[in-house]
């Protein structure tokens, strides 16, 4: 059958970058979720936080709930809090400092116990803690990779002044407050278990600084090696078809023009496996008329509602005739590596017409 035009936009499915916030945690990734190809836009799914559990140093029980009649370990004098940012930063750091202390000075007494007031100055001399902005935050409690770490303060000679509360940076204004909230919960002798859970727990959806959206990037997945899994179990031509997407991909590790260079595929015999997958179908997820379509998956790790990373890419093959399908994958390789315009794609993938379609286009 004569091969239509494939459809001018692929869907955008996004997901949200889940971290830990509190004194341990590495981060790690939301599930991805997909829309189906052929569509435009995409919604951000509502993600679940992940199951890694963080550990409170200093502590094996939970730290029950306040009751409103506790003795404050820092004494009954404002907490003076100084602030150690990182030089070559325009961020108001010691602002998001003041919203945090802020927070708990109106609720230190109804989830620790006591009354607390913070005094914070920047450079203050004697402080009774210096709050630190620091690229990786030193080893908390055997983990390495955590969002912030603070000392659990639960008695006054636990104190060694000034005690030092550390804030990874990276993260958006509002994240960077969550995770200081989190820290100086801990600071007033809150573990992951206690009020408020929103504060408190061990599980945190966090995001970056602003980053540039995928579509604002020359090349938008994290590396240029790409697993590559075939679905050629339903074609009409398994063999063609496996020499047909062989025929595309190698012609893209050769460096066309209009896309970036050394791209590497390698075949996987697991779609779970693979950065990119290519399969027919008898019921097409594309557009009205359309021959094929692509569908992206990636991360949206600053919550602007755009992805920043792919991370997959779905190529869907409608009722192709067997000769046709080199062409057709090619075309969406063009589109997930960035030559979104038809201008852009390398030659072969211009104003193609039937024919063209079905020759031996790569060589």
């Amino acid at each position: 059958m004569p091969s239509r035009s494939p459809p001018a936009a692929a869907a955008v499915a996004l997901a949200a970058l889940i971290v830990l916030a509190g004194c341990v945690g590495p981060a790690f990734d939301a599930p991805e979720t997909e829309p189906a190809p052929g569509t435009t836009g995409g919604d951000a799914p509502t993600t679940e936080p992940g199951t890694t559990e963080a550990a409170t140093p200093g502590t094996s029980t939970p730290t029950p709930t306040a009751t409103g009649d506790r003795q404050s370990p820092w004494g009954s004098e404002p907490v003076v809090v100084a602030v150690d940012g990182p030089s070559g930063t325009d961020r108001e750091w010691t602002s998001l400092v003041r919203e945090a202390a802020a927070f708990w000075a109106a609720e230190s007494e109804r989830f620790a116990g006591y009354a607390i007031d913070y005094e914070v100055r920047p450079d203050a001399a004697e402080p009774d803690f210096v709050i630190e902005f620091v690229d990786v935050v030193p080893e908390c409690d055997g983990a390495s990779d955590a969002a912030g770490c603070a000392p659990l303060v639960t008695d006054s000679r636990q104190i060694d002044r000034p005690e030092t509360v550390s804030i990874r940076t990276g993260f958006s204004d509002s994240s960077t407050i969550t995770v200081i909230k989190h820290e100086l919960g801990h600071t007033l002798g809150l573990t992951h278990n206690d009020a408020p859970a929103d504060v408190m727990g061990s599980r945190m959806v966090l995001n970056t600084e602003p980053l540039p959206n995928a579509t604002e990037r020359d090349f938008a997945w994290d590396d240029p090696d790409f697993a590559v899994y075939v679905d050629s179990g339903s074609a009409s031509d398994p063999e063609g078809f496996r020499e047909q997407v062989r025929r595309a991909l190698e012609y893209y590790e050769d460096d066309p023009p209009g896309v970036p260079t050394n791209l590497t595929f390698a075949l996987v015999d697991d779609p779970d496996d693979a950065e990119i997958v290519v399969r027919p179908v008898e019921t097409s997820p594309c557009g009205s008329g359309a021959a094929s379509c692509g569908a992206t998956t990636g991360w949206d790790p600053d919550g602007d509602g755009a992805v920043e990373t792919y991370s997959t890419f779905r190529i869907s093959l409608v009722d192709l005739d067997t000769d046709a399908v080199g062409w057709h994958v090619g075309y969406w390789l063009a589109f997930g590596f960035g030559a979104e315009p038809d201008h852009e794609k390398p030659p072969p993938f211009r104003d193609a017409s039937y024919e063209e379609r079905r020759s031996a286009w790569w060589e």
